[in-house]
Protein backbone atom coordinates (compact mmCIF):
# COMPACT_ATOMS: atom_id res chain seq x y z
CA UNK A 1 0.00 0.00 0.00
CA UNK A 2 2.85 2.38 0.79
CA UNK A 3 4.15 1.94 -2.77
CA UNK A 4 0.90 3.38 -4.09
CA UNK A 5 2.37 6.78 -3.29
CA UNK A 6 4.22 8.64 -6.05
CA UNK A 7 7.72 9.44 -4.85
CA UNK A 8 9.59 12.74 -5.01
CA UNK A 9 13.22 13.33 -5.78
CA UNK A 10 13.89 14.90 -2.40
CA UNK A 11 11.98 12.14 -0.59
CA UNK A 12 12.43 8.99 -2.63
CA UNK A 13 11.80 6.60 0.24
CA UNK A 14 8.50 5.05 1.21
CA UNK A 15 5.61 7.26 2.27
CA UNK A 16 4.18 5.89 5.50
CA UNK A 17 0.41 5.66 5.89
CA UNK A 18 -1.06 7.34 8.99
CA UNK A 19 -1.01 4.72 11.73
CA UNK A 20 -0.06 4.14 15.32
CA UNK A 21 3.42 3.07 14.17
CA UNK A 22 6.08 5.69 13.56
CA UNK A 23 7.50 6.55 10.15
CA UNK A 24 10.84 5.18 11.37
CA UNK A 25 9.21 1.82 12.11
CA UNK A 26 7.77 1.71 8.59
CA UNK A 27 11.18 2.46 7.13
CA UNK A 28 12.81 -0.24 9.23
CA UNK A 29 10.19 -2.78 8.17
CA UNK A 30 10.84 -1.99 4.51
CA UNK A 31 14.61 -2.28 5.02
CA UNK A 32 14.22 -5.70 6.63
CA UNK A 33 11.96 -6.85 3.79
CA UNK A 34 14.38 -5.75 1.05
CA UNK A 35 17.29 -7.52 2.79
CA UNK A 36 15.49 -10.67 3.94
CA UNK A 37 17.69 -13.64 2.83
CA UNK A 38 14.77 -16.08 3.06
CA UNK A 39 13.06 -14.58 -0.02
CA UNK A 40 14.43 -14.09 -3.52
CA UNK A 41 13.25 -12.24 -6.63
CA UNK A 42 11.68 -15.35 -8.12
CA UNK A 43 9.40 -15.76 -5.11
CA UNK A 44 8.52 -12.05 -5.03
CA UNK A 45 7.50 -12.16 -8.71
CA UNK A 46 4.82 -14.82 -8.18
CA UNK A 47 1.95 -12.36 -7.46
CA UNK A 48 2.82 -10.48 -10.65
CA UNK A 49 2.93 -13.68 -12.67
CA UNK A 50 -0.46 -14.72 -11.27
CA UNK A 51 -1.85 -11.28 -12.17
CA UNK A 52 -0.54 -11.82 -15.68
CA UNK A 53 -2.27 -15.21 -15.93
CA UNK A 54 -5.56 -13.71 -14.79
CA UNK A 55 -5.19 -10.85 -17.26
CA UNK A 56 -4.61 -13.24 -20.16
CA UNK A 57 -7.77 -15.19 -19.27
CA UNK A 58 -10.00 -12.12 -19.09
CA UNK A 59 -8.44 -9.59 -21.49
CA UNK A 60 -6.89 -11.55 -24.38
CA UNK A 61 -8.70 -13.05 -27.37
CA UNK A 62 -6.36 -15.33 -29.34
CA UNK A 63 -2.81 -14.32 -28.41
CA UNK A 64 -0.90 -12.58 -25.63
CA UNK A 65 1.78 -10.03 -26.48
CA UNK A 66 5.02 -10.29 -24.48
CA UNK A 67 6.73 -6.93 -24.93
CA UNK A 68 10.46 -6.87 -24.14
CA UNK A 69 12.54 -3.74 -23.60
CA UNK A 70 15.51 -2.26 -21.77
CA UNK A 71 15.87 0.94 -19.78
CA UNK A 72 18.91 2.64 -18.27
CA UNK A 73 18.59 3.56 -14.60
CA UNK A 74 20.87 6.56 -14.02
CA UNK A 75 22.00 6.83 -10.40
CA UNK A 76 24.08 9.68 -8.97
CA UNK A 77 24.33 8.25 -5.46
CA UNK A 78 27.95 7.38 -4.68
CA UNK A 79 26.79 5.14 -1.85
CA UNK A 80 25.73 2.59 -4.49
CA UNK A 81 29.08 0.92 -5.05
CA UNK A 82 27.74 -1.75 -7.43
CA UNK A 83 26.78 0.66 -10.23
CA UNK A 84 28.04 0.04 -13.78
CA UNK A 85 28.96 2.48 -16.57
CA UNK A 86 25.97 3.21 -18.82
CA UNK A 87 26.74 5.82 -21.49
CA UNK A 88 30.27 6.64 -20.33
CA UNK A 89 32.57 6.19 -17.36
CA UNK A 90 30.91 9.04 -15.46
CA UNK A 91 27.33 7.93 -16.23
CA UNK A 92 26.69 5.18 -13.70
CA UNK A 93 23.65 3.15 -12.73
CA UNK A 94 21.91 -0.15 -13.42
CA UNK A 95 20.58 -1.76 -16.58
CA UNK A 96 16.90 -2.72 -16.34
CA UNK A 97 15.28 -5.33 -18.58
CA UNK A 98 11.58 -6.15 -18.42
CA UNK A 99 8.92 -8.26 -20.09
CA UNK A 100 5.38 -6.90 -19.93
CA UNK A 101 2.29 -8.89 -20.95
CA UNK A 102 -0.11 -6.86 -23.11
CA UNK A 103 -3.63 -7.68 -24.30
CA UNK A 104 -4.10 -8.49 -28.00
CA UNK A 105 -7.65 -7.11 -27.73
CA UNK A 106 -6.99 -3.47 -26.90
CA UNK A 107 -3.35 -3.10 -25.92
CA UNK A 108 -4.00 -2.90 -22.17
CA UNK A 109 -0.95 -3.67 -19.99
CA UNK A 110 -1.54 -6.74 -17.84
CA UNK A 111 1.54 -7.34 -15.67
CA UNK A 112 5.33 -7.55 -15.91
CA UNK A 113 6.31 -11.22 -15.63
CA UNK A 114 10.11 -10.94 -15.84
CA UNK A 115 12.52 -8.30 -14.51
CA UNK A 116 16.29 -8.22 -14.33
CA UNK A 117 18.75 -5.64 -13.06
CA UNK A 118 22.33 -5.57 -14.30
CA UNK A 119 24.90 -4.38 -11.74
CA UNK A 120 28.60 -4.76 -11.06
CA UNK A 121 28.14 -8.17 -9.39
CA UNK A 122 26.08 -9.56 -12.28
CA UNK A 123 22.45 -9.76 -13.38
CA UNK A 124 19.82 -9.96 -10.63
CA UNK A 125 17.12 -11.99 -12.35
CA UNK A 126 13.54 -12.71 -11.32
CA UNK A 127 13.47 -15.87 -13.46
CA UNK A 128 16.00 -17.75 -11.33
CA UNK A 129 16.11 -15.69 -8.15
CA UNK A 130 19.90 -15.70 -8.45
CA UNK A 131 22.68 -13.48 -9.80
CA UNK A 132 24.30 -14.68 -13.02
CA UNK A 133 27.28 -13.28 -15.01
CA UNK A 134 26.69 -10.38 -17.36
CA UNK A 135 25.75 -11.26 -20.95
CA UNK A 136 24.69 -9.18 -23.93
CA UNK A 137 21.18 -7.74 -23.97
CA UNK A 138 20.04 -9.97 -26.82
CA UNK A 139 21.43 -13.09 -25.18
CA UNK A 140 19.28 -12.28 -22.15
CA UNK A 141 16.16 -12.56 -24.31
CA UNK A 142 16.26 -16.31 -25.01
CA UNK A 143 15.80 -17.46 -21.37
CA UNK A 144 13.15 -14.79 -20.83
CA UNK A 145 11.21 -15.90 -23.90
CA UNK A 146 11.41 -19.53 -22.81
CA UNK A 147 10.28 -18.73 -19.27
CA UNK A 148 7.28 -16.74 -20.50
CA UNK A 149 6.28 -19.63 -22.77
CA UNK A 150 6.46 -22.00 -19.78
CA UNK A 151 4.02 -19.93 -17.72
CA UNK A 152 1.01 -21.83 -19.13
CA UNK A 153 -0.81 -18.69 -20.18
CA UNK A 154 -3.45 -20.67 -22.17
CA UNK A 155 -2.80 -18.59 -25.30
CA UNK A 156 0.09 -18.46 -27.78
CA UNK A 157 2.70 -15.80 -27.04
CA UNK A 158 3.96 -13.25 -29.58
CA UNK A 159 7.21 -11.60 -28.48
CA UNK A 160 7.31 -7.92 -29.50
CA UNK A 161 10.69 -6.15 -29.47
CA UNK A 162 12.10 -2.87 -30.74
CA UNK A 163 14.99 -2.41 -33.19
CA UNK A 164 17.64 -3.47 -30.62
CA UNK A 165 16.66 -7.07 -31.46
CA UNK A 166 17.21 -6.77 -35.23
CA UNK A 167 19.73 -9.64 -35.37
CA UNK A 168 19.92 -12.40 -37.99
CA UNK A 169 21.58 -14.75 -35.50
CA UNK A 170 18.76 -14.35 -33.01
CA UNK A 171 16.02 -14.53 -35.66
CA UNK A 172 17.36 -17.97 -36.59
CA UNK A 173 17.80 -18.99 -32.98
CA UNK A 174 14.23 -18.03 -32.06
CA UNK A 175 12.77 -19.66 -35.18
CA UNK A 176 14.23 -23.01 -34.15
CA UNK A 177 11.86 -23.14 -31.17
CA UNK A 178 8.56 -24.82 -32.17
CA UNK A 179 5.58 -22.50 -31.86
CA UNK A 180 7.61 -19.40 -31.00
CA UNK A 181 6.36 -16.19 -32.64
CA UNK A 182 8.18 -12.87 -32.68
CA UNK A 183 7.64 -9.37 -34.06
CA UNK A 184 10.67 -7.08 -34.34
CA UNK A 185 11.16 -3.62 -35.82
CA UNK A 186 14.02 -3.91 -38.30
CA UNK A 187 16.52 -1.38 -39.54
CA UNK A 188 17.07 -0.73 -43.23
CA UNK A 189 18.71 -4.14 -43.69
CA UNK A 190 19.50 -6.33 -46.71
CA UNK A 191 16.94 -9.01 -47.56
CA UNK A 192 16.17 -11.27 -50.51
CA UNK A 193 12.98 -10.16 -52.22
CA UNK A 194 11.70 -11.82 -55.40
CA UNK A 195 15.12 -13.36 -55.99
CA UNK A 196 17.05 -10.10 -55.62
CA UNK A 197 19.04 -8.80 -52.68
CA UNK A 198 17.67 -5.41 -51.66
CA UNK A 199 17.44 -3.11 -48.69
CA UNK A 200 14.09 -2.91 -46.97
CA UNK A 201 13.83 0.72 -48.07
CA UNK A 202 13.99 -0.45 -51.70
CA UNK A 203 11.27 -3.03 -51.05
CA UNK A 204 9.28 -0.21 -49.46
CA UNK A 205 9.55 1.89 -52.61
CA UNK A 206 8.52 -1.04 -54.82
CA UNK A 207 5.40 -1.59 -52.74
CA UNK A 208 4.58 2.10 -53.04
CA UNK A 209 5.03 1.95 -56.82
CA UNK A 210 2.69 -1.06 -56.91
CA UNK A 211 0.14 0.87 -54.79
CA UNK A 212 0.17 -2.01 -52.32
CA UNK A 213 -0.47 0.17 -49.26
CA UNK A 214 -3.96 0.17 -47.82
CA UNK A 215 -5.52 2.45 -45.22
CA UNK A 216 -6.02 0.74 -41.86
CA UNK A 217 -6.96 3.26 -39.14
CA UNK A 218 -6.82 6.77 -37.78
CA UNK A 219 -3.91 7.29 -35.37
CA UNK A 220 -2.39 10.05 -33.27
CA UNK A 221 1.12 11.20 -34.12
CA UNK A 222 2.82 13.72 -31.83
CA UNK A 223 -0.57 14.87 -30.61
CA UNK A 224 -2.03 15.39 -34.09
CA UNK A 225 -4.43 13.30 -36.14
CA UNK A 226 -2.84 11.08 -38.77
CA UNK A 227 -3.62 8.01 -40.85
CA UNK A 228 -1.89 4.63 -40.95
CA UNK A 229 -1.29 2.62 -44.13
CA UNK A 230 0.28 -0.86 -44.30
CA UNK A 231 1.64 -3.26 -46.91
CA UNK A 232 3.28 -6.65 -46.54
CA UNK A 233 5.40 -9.08 -48.52
CA UNK A 234 7.64 -12.10 -47.92
CA UNK A 235 11.42 -11.72 -47.64
CA UNK A 236 14.29 -14.11 -46.93
CA UNK A 237 17.34 -13.57 -44.73
CA UNK A 238 20.16 -15.46 -46.46
CA UNK A 239 23.30 -13.64 -45.32
CA UNK A 240 25.48 -15.03 -42.51
CA UNK A 241 25.09 -13.57 -39.06
CA UNK A 242 27.81 -11.53 -37.40
CA UNK A 243 28.31 -11.88 -33.68
CA UNK A 244 30.09 -9.26 -31.61
CA UNK A 245 30.99 -9.97 -28.00
CA UNK A 246 32.95 -7.77 -25.63
CA UNK A 247 36.57 -8.93 -25.48
CA UNK A 248 36.18 -11.28 -28.46
CA UNK A 249 36.86 -10.93 -32.17
CA UNK A 250 33.92 -10.65 -34.54
CA UNK A 251 32.48 -14.03 -35.57
CA UNK A 252 30.81 -14.93 -38.87
CA UNK A 253 28.05 -17.49 -38.35
CA UNK A 254 26.45 -18.97 -41.51
CA UNK A 255 22.91 -20.28 -41.33
CA UNK A 256 19.98 -21.59 -43.31
CA UNK A 257 17.89 -19.04 -45.27
CA UNK A 258 15.04 -17.80 -43.08
CA UNK A 259 11.74 -16.68 -44.62
CA UNK A 260 9.88 -13.95 -42.74
CA UNK A 261 7.01 -11.60 -43.40
CA UNK A 262 7.91 -7.94 -43.86
CA UNK A 263 5.13 -5.58 -42.78
CA UNK A 264 5.71 -1.91 -43.60
CA UNK A 265 3.68 0.70 -41.75
CA UNK A 266 3.42 4.32 -42.89
CA UNK A 267 1.94 7.15 -40.84
CA UNK A 268 0.72 9.96 -43.10
CA UNK A 269 -0.82 13.35 -42.40
CA UNK A 270 -4.02 14.55 -44.04
CA UNK A 271 -2.03 15.86 -47.01
CA UNK A 272 -0.51 12.42 -47.63
CA UNK A 273 2.99 13.30 -46.40
CA UNK A 274 4.76 10.33 -44.77
CA UNK A 275 5.57 11.19 -41.14
CA UNK A 276 6.97 7.85 -39.92
CA UNK A 277 7.82 4.40 -41.29
CA UNK A 278 8.23 1.05 -39.49
CA UNK A 279 9.84 -2.03 -41.05
CA UNK A 280 8.46 -5.01 -39.10
CA UNK A 281 9.79 -8.57 -39.46
CA UNK A 282 7.69 -11.40 -38.05
CA UNK A 283 7.09 -15.13 -38.21
CA UNK A 284 3.57 -14.76 -36.83
CA UNK A 285 0.96 -17.05 -38.44
CA UNK A 286 -0.20 -15.96 -41.88
CA UNK A 287 -3.78 -15.73 -40.64
CA UNK A 288 -2.87 -12.56 -38.71
CA UNK A 289 -3.28 -9.70 -41.17
CA UNK A 290 -0.75 -6.93 -41.70
CA UNK A 291 -2.94 -4.30 -40.05
CA UNK A 292 -3.07 -6.34 -36.83
CA UNK A 293 0.72 -6.85 -36.90
CA UNK A 294 1.23 -3.08 -37.18
CA UNK A 295 -1.22 -2.47 -34.35
CA UNK A 296 0.53 -4.99 -32.10
CA UNK A 297 3.83 -3.24 -32.63
CA UNK A 298 2.19 0.12 -31.90
CA UNK A 299 1.11 -1.27 -28.51
CA UNK A 300 4.80 -1.85 -27.69
CA UNK A 301 4.76 1.71 -26.25
CA UNK A 302 2.98 0.28 -23.20
CA UNK A 303 6.28 -0.87 -21.75
CA UNK A 304 7.67 2.63 -22.24
CA UNK A 305 4.76 3.93 -20.15
CA UNK A 306 5.51 1.29 -17.51
CA UNK A 307 9.13 2.46 -17.26
CA UNK A 308 7.94 6.06 -17.12
CA UNK A 309 5.57 5.24 -14.25
CA UNK A 310 8.50 3.66 -12.42
CA UNK A 311 10.64 6.72 -13.10
CA UNK A 312 9.73 10.40 -13.35
CA UNK A 313 5.94 9.96 -13.68
CA UNK A 314 5.50 8.06 -10.45
CA UNK A 315 7.98 6.14 -8.35
CA UNK A 316 11.18 8.11 -9.11
CA UNK A 317 13.30 4.95 -8.96
CA UNK A 318 16.41 6.85 -10.11
CA UNK A 319 16.36 8.57 -6.70
CA UNK A 320 15.77 5.50 -4.52
CA UNK A 321 18.13 5.22 -1.55
CA UNK A 322 18.71 1.44 -1.54
CA UNK A 323 22.48 0.87 -1.61
CA UNK A 324 22.59 -2.53 -3.34
CA UNK A 325 21.15 -3.88 -6.56
CA UNK A 326 19.57 -6.75 -4.63
CA UNK A 327 17.51 -4.44 -2.41
CA UNK A 328 16.82 -2.13 -5.36
CA UNK A 329 15.46 -5.04 -7.43
CA UNK A 330 13.17 -6.18 -4.61
CA UNK A 331 11.70 -2.73 -4.25
CA UNK A 332 11.29 -2.63 -8.03
CA UNK A 333 9.09 -5.75 -7.89
CA UNK A 334 6.87 -4.27 -5.16
CA UNK A 335 6.55 -0.96 -7.04
CA UNK A 336 5.52 -2.96 -10.14
CA UNK A 337 2.67 -4.47 -8.12
CA UNK A 338 1.43 -0.94 -7.46
CA UNK A 339 1.59 -0.25 -11.22
CA UNK A 340 -0.58 -3.32 -11.93
CA UNK A 341 -3.18 -2.12 -9.42
CA UNK A 342 -3.31 1.30 -11.07
CA UNK A 343 -3.71 -0.30 -14.54
CA UNK A 344 -6.62 -2.39 -13.28
CA UNK A 345 -8.25 0.70 -11.84
CA UNK A 346 -7.71 2.61 -15.09
CA UNK A 347 -9.54 0.02 -17.22
CA UNK A 348 -12.14 -1.16 -14.70
CA UNK A 349 -15.70 -1.43 -16.05
CA UNK A 350 -17.28 -1.68 -12.60
CA UNK A 351 -20.38 0.55 -12.10
CA UNK A 352 -18.58 2.96 -9.74
CA UNK A 353 -15.23 2.96 -11.56
CA UNK A 354 -15.82 6.21 -13.46
CA UNK A 355 -16.85 8.02 -10.29
CA UNK A 356 -13.85 6.66 -8.37
CA UNK A 357 -11.46 7.75 -11.12
CA UNK A 358 -13.02 11.23 -11.10
CA UNK A 359 -12.59 11.49 -7.33
CA UNK A 360 -8.98 10.30 -7.51
CA UNK A 361 -8.13 12.94 -10.11
CA UNK A 362 -9.63 15.58 -7.80
CA UNK A 363 -7.59 14.26 -4.87
CA UNK A 364 -4.41 14.17 -6.97
CA UNK A 365 -4.59 17.91 -7.70
CA UNK A 366 -3.38 17.19 -11.27
CA UNK A 367 -4.65 19.07 -14.32
CA UNK A 368 -5.86 16.93 -17.25
CA UNK A 369 -5.66 17.81 -20.92
CA UNK A 370 -8.95 18.64 -22.62
CA UNK A 371 -10.81 15.43 -23.47
CA UNK A 372 -8.56 13.24 -21.28
CA UNK A 373 -10.40 12.19 -18.11
CA UNK A 374 -7.39 10.70 -16.30
CA UNK A 375 -3.78 9.55 -16.53
CA UNK A 376 -2.20 6.62 -14.71
CA UNK A 377 0.31 8.80 -12.78
CA UNK A 378 -2.58 10.98 -11.59
CA UNK A 379 -4.55 7.92 -10.47
CA UNK A 380 -1.49 6.77 -8.54
CA UNK A 381 -1.24 10.15 -6.81
CA UNK A 382 -4.96 10.30 -6.02
CA UNK A 383 -5.11 6.74 -4.75
CA UNK A 384 -2.42 7.51 -2.18
CA UNK A 385 -4.37 10.51 -0.88
CA UNK A 386 -7.51 8.37 -0.58
CA UNK A 387 -5.69 5.59 1.26
CA UNK A 388 -4.15 8.13 3.66
CA UNK A 389 -7.58 9.67 4.33
CA UNK A 390 -9.16 6.28 5.03
CA UNK A 391 -6.30 5.24 7.33
CA UNK A 392 -6.57 8.52 9.24
CA UNK A 393 -10.35 8.29 9.61
CA UNK A 394 -9.97 4.83 11.15
CA UNK A 395 -8.12 6.45 14.05
CA UNK A 396 -9.76 9.89 14.39
CA UNK A 397 -13.27 11.30 14.13
CA UNK A 398 -13.81 13.73 11.24
CA UNK A 399 -15.27 16.31 13.67
CA UNK A 400 -12.08 16.20 15.76
CA UNK A 401 -9.93 16.66 12.67
CA UNK A 402 -11.97 19.66 11.56
CA UNK A 403 -11.80 21.20 15.04
CA UNK A 404 -8.02 20.71 15.29
CA UNK A 405 -7.55 22.41 11.93
CA UNK A 406 -9.69 25.37 12.95
CA UNK A 407 -7.82 25.77 16.23
CA UNK A 408 -4.43 25.49 14.54
CA UNK A 409 -5.21 28.13 11.90
CA UNK A 410 -6.90 30.62 14.20
CA UNK A 411 -4.91 33.78 14.95
CA UNK A 412 -4.94 35.43 18.44
CA UNK A 413 -7.26 38.20 17.19
CA UNK A 414 -9.55 36.00 15.12
CA UNK A 415 -11.94 33.34 16.14
CA UNK A 416 -11.47 29.89 14.56
CA UNK A 417 -14.39 30.39 12.16
CA UNK A 418 -13.10 33.71 10.75
CA UNK A 419 -9.58 32.34 10.42
CA UNK A 420 -10.81 29.43 8.31
CA UNK A 421 -12.83 31.75 6.09
CA UNK A 422 -9.74 33.90 5.48
CA UNK A 423 -7.70 30.85 4.50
Amino acid sequence: MEHLSPAHRVAAGLSALPSEATVFASTQAAWRFYHNPRHNLRQLMQPLIEAGRQGVQHDCDQYVLAVHDWSLVHLDHESKEDRIPLGNSKDLGYGLQGCLLVSDRNGDPLAPVALSLEAADGVHCSLTGTVYPQVSQLDQLEPVMMSVEWLELDKPVVHVIDAEADSVFHYRLWSEQPGRHFLVRADDRLVDHHGEEQKTSQVHQQLRDEEAFTFTREVEYHGKRARQFVASTTVTLSRPAYQNRRGESRKTIPGEPLELRLVISEVRNEEGEVLAVWYLLTNAPSGIDAATIALWYYWRWRIESYFKLLKSAGHELEHWQQESAEAFARRLVVASMACVLVWRLARSKAPQADELRRVLIQLSGRQMKRGKPFTEPALLAGLWVLLSMLALLEQHDSHDLRRWLQDALASPRDGPHNAIKKV
